[in-house]
């Protein structure tokens, strides 16, 4: 009996032990080169850990350098003949993905519940999310237009064309194991590019399941080389010191992101960069509170907190901060905390010890300072990561909650005055992702939106992320944008031919 065959949802626990036993068993845990799995060259390997239990889930093949540079050898040599593949051919191998991910939901969805900590009932949600970037770029592969026009003098015609950029590394972060992975593999295989997979070391297994079903989809062997390893710099730093590739897309740490900037600069890489986040939720005191909870809820506690877009910092006017405090500490409180593959869960364990150790020193710094816990505010259990959903009150400015992106389910609360105030407070950060504001009048959204420093708002909303949009930051949230018409441009480079004008 497998998740595909049968509803994990409506199994018994012994019937979802041999589900998930037949699962992790038919995932690949090798290195995709060639259209074909391999052990890595060196033999070595890494294990997969579930959070929830501390257990190892399955040992997945560390590659290496040689292992880098066979996949980038397999992007060069397919990139020529998959750059002429017509639009409506790689249109319809992202269509057929698309239709294999629905069909194959309850396998990637538990793959992530195992690996990652996500409820299930959430983990089908990113399945839903992430398939759309393969319909949606099905659909822009073919509407990806150039121009044709004479030039103002009239002495020539001009024909601009979007080609694509060439080999791609694709660096992937472990919180949305599916949904990074086809946000970065749907445009590349749109605009004509081959590609390099780094899958993060904590969550390998959603990516490598997706990879398989790319190849099932009919993807041509080469276009995508997939190499996990224990070590991203084993990987990244020969590839970025290669001037075969072209192009390097990654998410996650600013830190990181830096450096890899830095790297990127000897061959004049393209670059596309999502990173950090420190995104203010605002509350205005005309806001509708019930609309502020519920967003704040969404924006805060999706995937356990462990979002770049999640609301980090609650701004709320002063005369209604004690309500909308005690509100969602309420709403948040109520949430139950456990095993995602258990009925009932809503918050699954934070990914590893160190991120428990990091959100547990943000909350003993807030108290320390003056806040005050209104619920949570402790590890739950001796077993796996779990953390219990927080919210804190009265917290200083100079915080560590309030200035440094907190990646758990922690709601940190501070005050504002007017709003003067909550725009210096909200952009007092060097990140600029996401934002969220909540008021019922609109020339103050329109003002307020004028005036903040983030790539992303939500307007009396918590959850803003469509495949349809353009995502991504400024500042040092990064650069480029996912999704929307603007993602495939991402993965192009403009080639403008000037001829002469047939009437001059």
């Amino acid at each position: 009996m497998t998740a595909s065959q049968s509803s994990f949802a409506d199994a018994s626990p012994d019937q979802r032990q041999e589900i998930i036993r037949d699962l992790l068993e038919r995932t690949p845990k090798g290195i995709l080169i060639e259209g074909t799995w391999r052990d890595a060259s060196g033999g070595e390997t890494f294990d997969v850990e579930n959070p929830a239990t501390g257990e190892v889930l399955a040992s997945i093949a560390s590659g290496t350098e040689k292992d880098a540079l066979a996949g980038l050898d397999a992007a060069s040599a397919a990139q020529e003949d998959w750059a002429r593949t017509p639009a409506r051919g790689r249109a319809e191998i992202l269509r057929r993905a698309f239709d294999l991910v629905q069909e194959r939901r309850e396998d990637l969805a538990l793959l992530m519940t195992l690996e990652m900590g996500k409820p299930f009932a959430e983990a089908l949600g990113e399945v839903t999310y992430g398939g759309e970037f393969l319909r949606w770029f099905s659909e822009e592969a073919v509407r990806h237009y150039g121009r044709y026009a004479d030039t103002p003098e009239g002495n020539l015609r001009m024909v601009v064309r979007h080609k694509p950029v060439g080999p791609a590394l694709l660096i992937t972060p472990w919180n949305f194991p599916l949904a990074m992975a086809t946000r970065k593999i749907s445009p590349a295989v749109a605009a004509g590019c081959t590609m390099v997979l780094k899958p993060a070391r904590l969550t390998p297994l959603t990516s490598l399941y997706f990879a398989q079903i790319m190849l099932d989809a009919g993807l041509p062997a080469g276009v995508l080389s997939v190499v996990p390893s224990a070590s991203a710099s084993s990987i990244s730093e020969p590839l970025m010191q290669d001037e075969r590739l072209r192009k390097v897309s990654f998410t996650g740490s600013t830190g990181v992101g830096k450096n890899l900037l830095k790297a990127a600069a000897d061959n004049v890489l393209r670059t596309s960069m999502e990173l950090g986040g420190n995104g203010p939720f605002l509350v205005f005191e005309d806001a509708d509170l019930d609309k502020a909870v519920a967003g704040a809820l969404a924006a805060k506690m999706r995937n356990m907190g462990e979002a770049c877009t999640s609301a980090n910092r609650m701004l709320v006017h002063e005369s209604v901060a004690e309500e909308f405090g005690r509100r969602l500490a309420e709403a948040i409180g109520a949430k139950k905390v456990g095993d995602g593959t258990e009925d009932g869960s809503e918050v699954g364990p934070l990914i590893e010890k160190k991120a428990l150790e990091s959100i547990s020193s943000f909350v003993d710094d807030a108290v320390e300072r003056g806040a005050t816990v209104l619920t949570g505010g402790e590890r739950i259990g001796e077993k796996g990561y779990f953390y219990a959903p927080t919210v804190l009150a009265n917290v200083p400015r100079d915080a560590r909650a309030a200035c440094e992106e907190i990646f758990g389910p922690v709601a940190p609360i501070l005050t504002f005055t007017d709003e003067d105030d909550a725009v210096a407070l909200a952009n007092s950060t060097e990140y600029g992702l996401a934002s969220y504001v909540f008021t019922e009048d609109l020339k103050r959204a329109h003002r307020i939106g004028d005036r903040l420093d983030f790539g992303l708002l939500g307007l009396n909303v918590g959850v803003i992320s469509n495949a349809a949009t353009p995502f991504g930051g400024i500042k040092q949230s990064g650069m480029g944008r996912e999704g929307g018409a603007e993602g495939i441009e991402e993965y192009t480079e403009v080639q403008y031919m000037g001829m002469e004008n047939p009437w001059s």
